[in-house]
């Protein structure tokens, strides 16, 4: 404990420090957290593949992505807390070994139920990699040095959500669906082994009061908020929505209740008090509810409608990821320059433009289109995404910066969740009015196709929303000084 304990301290002092005596430690959390980042983009690729091969509607598939957000959505406020109560490694590695254990369960699934369900513990694993992670390696690296170590740790996770679909689709292709899951086997051992080896015991802290009563509200009502928008897709006037939305309101009612009574709640929403954090969060939420929901349209149209391979389809793809890994980096310099609102404005541009586009998609639309399209909605999303993350950051107030991030981490998932759930269920409801309303002999595909356009226009309008409000956006309140804590 003496050994690794001065480790960190060592590596505090600039006189002392070097990228080589932190490879190891800051190796170990990029595996795993490139593990996780991995898993959130190969399964839109086997969605097609997995509703075939367990014989079920695309309506309940999809919950194998919502349920796999929303136990991420939450798991992510209690990083904090885990961490203080069990040490940062332990908590680390135990939630490898949960998302590690919850893949090989997900391979071997015989139900579509089973999937969901093993999903739901590969969330609960992976929910906390990601915030402890980052939480290691700022401790890690001196403050000096904070700058150059994150941005090394940046350049793998930012090529995770670009490999996914092409490894997604390469296995599905030539090996088989099982392997997206069985990959992070090997991954997650190395991890663990790593892990266990050269990752520093961090000095314990006293943990704070845990909120009980939010860990079962907010999951409650995330889940039943989520089911009543996918039932909704299909019939806003079931008993099965209306139970959901009834269900979840109400509980929902009673987290913010709860949280806005408890001294340090699950999740800080006294935040909302500060017109210029909702005003950015809002933005967020309708961009990331356009951004997630588009983000499954894609796969399934290229294979279900174009009739591409997995490994094509992945690789079409491709260019979304590059747009923004192109354009995130430049939104940084923007911000520095002239603020949030201009790069925003930018990309929600691109992303409507984009969305817009693809509402008039049918299936003899030309692939470069498609492509270029994707490019613009992955340019769009690094340059707005950036932006928001940062002024929401900005606009916090001084006291409540170390309580924000797992609100903004979690709400992302929820809306995530949300997204997936209301799009697939509209899809769905398009096809099955499309296709019950054409004539005999009529061109099926081209009917899927137009129900797809429909969804996508839908994402677009969204899109156009927060674009508008974009130009509300202002500059945060004494943002120089704020800008400092960060």
């Amino acid at each position: 404990m003496s050994d690794q304990s001065t480790i960190v301290h060592d590596t505090s002092e600039e006189s002392a420090f070097t990228i080589r005596r932190i490879i190891a430690p800051l190796l170990a959390v990029i595996i795993g957290t490139f593990m996780v980042l991995l898993d959130s983009t190969v399964v839109n690729v086997a969605i097609p593949t997995l509703v075939q091969y367990f014989d079920s509607p695309l309506h309940t598939i999809q919950w194998s992505i919502a349920a796999y957000t929303l136990a991420l959505s939450a798991v992510i406020p209690l990083a904090g807390w885990m961490s203080d109560k069990f040490q940062p490694k332990r908590v680390f590695l135990v939630s490898i070994g949960l998302f590690t254990i919850g893949s090989v369960l997900c391979a071997f699934a015989q139900t579509a139920e089973q999937l969901i369900g093993f999903r739901v513990l590969q969330g609960v694993g992976g929910g906390m990699v990601s915030p402890i992670g980052m939480a290691m390696v700022y401790r890690l690296a001196p403050p000096d040095k904070r700058g150059s170590v994150i941005g090394l740790f940046g350049i793998p996770l930012l090529l995770a959500p670009a490999l996914g679909p092409v490894i997604s689709g390469w296995l599905i292709e030539f090996v088989s669906w099982q392997w997206i899951f069985l990959v992070n086997l090997p991954i997650g051992v190395i991890g663990l082994f790593v892990g266990l080896k050269h990752l520093p015991l961090f000095p314990g802290k006293e943990a704070p009061s845990l909120d009980i009563l939010g860990m079962i509200l907010g999951p409650l009502a995330f889940a039943m908020i989520t089911f009543g928008v996918s039932e909704g897709g299909v019939d806003w006037t079931s008993a099965k929505t209306l139970s959901g939305l009834i269900i979840g309101g109400i509980t929902l009612v009673l987290f913010i209740w709860s949280c806005l009574r408890q001294e340090q709640p699950l999740l800080e929403l006294r935040v909302f008090k500060s017109v210029d954090f909702t005003r950015g969060i809002i933005i967020s939420w309708i961009m990331q509810a356009a951004m997630y929901g588009s983000a499954l349209l894609f796969p399934l149209l290229l294979q279900q409608i174009r009739g591409f391979t997995p490994l094509v389809t992945g690789l079409i793809l491709l260019p979304q990821a590059i747009g923004s890994m192109i354009f995130m980096p430049m939104a940084g310099k923007l911000f520095d320059r002239v603020g949030a609102r201009p790069p925003l404005l930018a990309g929600m541009t691109l992303m409507t433009v984009a969305l817009f586009t693809m509402s008039f998609v049918r299936t003899d639309t030309p692939l470069a289109l498609i492509m270029g399209v994707l490019f613009l909605m992955g340019s769009g999303m690094g340059l707005s995404m950036m932006s928001l993350n940062t002024h929401v950051l900005n606009a916090t107030p001084k006291k409540l910066v170390s309580r924000v991030t797992p609100l903004t981490s979690a709400s992302q998932q929820v809306i995530a969740s949300f997204a997936v759930a209301g799009f697939t269920g509209y899809l769905s409801s398009q096809m099955t009015s499309n296709l019950s309303n054409n004539p005999v002999g009529t061109d099926n595909l081209e009917s899927n196709a137009v129900s797809f356009a429909s969804t996508f226009f839908l994402a677009a309008c969204i899109a156009c929303i927060g674009l508008v409000l974009s130009f509300f956006l202002r500059k945060p309140k004494q943002i120089a000084e704020e800008t400092n804590l960060h």
